[in-house]
């Protein structure tokens, strides 16, 4: 087994020597389909295992209610199927792969989901607020070799799921991007939110590099459901 030290070497490194992780990246879960936490299959949908660490979520009572309604009315409220921006961390964990851009003074992420973008300022400051965005404020800094990223200034309108697991204009996400090697990430998210959830709580998944011959982020345009009428 290599050692520390070899794992440390053997990661790609950008010319300032901080971990690159530019390229293509992409998960291999189900959260998307429907929960990030634990579920059976359904129709359409496969089971899955969740990525919430202990696979559970410290609602405040009148949060699980609404978290409750929202799941009653998920093929209609989910924001993602209004094809509005699923928000953070939730992009990260949709199917579809993203590339990664670095600089010493910004990193940038392209989403091929509805040709999203985010543009992590690096040793910055966030903005004065009040502000709610669809993808909040995004700030980093070096940890080690641990990117992390501390997002702040949403709204309240995204879901982190299609299971209705909700947030509000309070939430801040801590985003942690480390190299598992050369070809894997391990991405871990810590939500906090005083309004909705008793404690801070995490996600944890892992991202996987993209490696076919010349591939490239395609155009996905997102078609919102007509209305049903009898």
């Amino acid at each position: 087994m290599p050692s520390g030290a070899q794992q440390a070497r053997a990661i790609p490194r950008a010319p300032d020597g901080r971990p690159d992780l530019s390229g293509f990246w992409q998960v291999m879960h189900t959260s998307a389909w429907l929960d990030i936490q634990d579920h059976s299959a359904e129709k359409g949908v496969p089971a899955g295992q969740g990525i919430v660490e202990g696979n559970e979520i410290p609602y405040l009572p009148a949060a699980l209610e609404k978290k409750k309604q929202n799941y009653a009315n998920r093929h209609t409220d989910d924001p993602v199927v209004k094809c509005f921006l699923p928000g953070v961390p939730r992009i990260t964990y949709m199917p579809f792969p993203f590339q990664i851009f670095q600089t010493p003074q910004k990193i940038g992420i392209l989403y091929e989901y509805v040709h999203a973008v985010r543009e992590v300022h690096m040793n910055s400051k966030h903005l004065e607020g009040p502000i709610e965005w669809w993808m909040g404020d995004s700030r980093g800094r070096w940890d080690g070799d641990t990117l992390v990223v501390d997002v702040m200034h949403f709204n309240d309108q995204t879901w982190f799921d299609r299971a209705g697991n909700h947030h509000s204009e309070a939430l801040r996400v801590t985003e942690r991007y480390s190299f598992i090697d050369p070809d894997h990430l391990r991405y871990e998210a810590t939500i906090e939110d005083p309004k909705v959830f008793s404690r801070p709580w995490k996600m944890n998944l892992v991202l996987y590099r993209r490696k076919e011959p010349n591939f490239q982020l395609l155009d996905y345009e997102c078609h919102a459901l007509e209305p049903t009428t009898n």
